[in-house]
């Protein structure tokens, strides 16, 4: 008797914000999806907010599919650089499925250490179902929890632009200063922590 393959598609999101942690997720997909879901996942980054949403919820919900998260925050951040805190939370993600998979593909060109065969595809959210469906998944809770940050540090719009580089986002770094959940090694912050001393919490 053959044991069928465990595939799990790893993804994460959240590499290039100035605030707020990255954070990763790992799916494993029946070999069965509803029609709706088989046209609707793709690139997170290219979708609407609403229908990541909607795909997230979706998915949640479709029998069959497991779902790990995994996370790093912004200490982790600044003590293993973004690489080494991306692969962390990938790995994280993975441990937290339900089953063990036996091949992960891995959206990027870096793998995470893990115990079993891994692929990395470069470009992967777009071509993998798996890899598309975490990078959603991944996207999606990021930006809820970036949205729930923005209630407790109003003011850098962390709603909207859920931590990256825009420019209301650096105008209020320059107003405001940076926070607890800014990531201190990244230049703009670094420069005003110099200047200004510790982050507010």
């Amino acid at each position: 008797m053959t044991v069928e393959p465990v595939v799990a598609g790893v993804d994460e999101v959240g590499r290039g914000p100035l605030a707020g942690p990255v954070v990763a997720a790992a799916v494993v997909l029946p070999r069965r999806l509803p029609a709706s879901l088989l046209g609707a996942i793709g690139d997170s980054k290219a979708m609407p907010a609403a229908a990541r949403q909607a795909v997230a919820a979706e998915l949640r919900a479709c029998p069959g599919v497991e779902i790990g998260i995994g996370a790093a925050s912004v200490v982790e951040i600044a003590a293993r650089n973004i690489l080494g805190a991306t692969l962390l939370a990938m790995r994280r993600a993975v441990l937290r499925l339900p089953r063990s998979p036996t091949l992960v593909l891995v959206d990027g060109n870096r793998p995470p250490p893990l115990d079993c065969r891994v692929r990395c595809i470069v470009d992967g959210d777009a071509t993998e179902l798996a890899i598309g469906a975490a990078s959603i998944l991944a996207k999606v809770l990021r930006d809820r929890l970036m949205a729930r940050l923005a209630l407790r540090h109003p003011g850098y719009g962390w709603e909207r632009n859920a931590g990256y580089p825009t420019a209301p986002h650096r105008a209020a770094l320059e107003q405001f200063g940076p926070t607890a959940h800014h990531r201190a090694g990244f230049g703009p912050v670094a420069r005003l922590l110099a200047a200004s001393g510790p982050a507010r919490g």
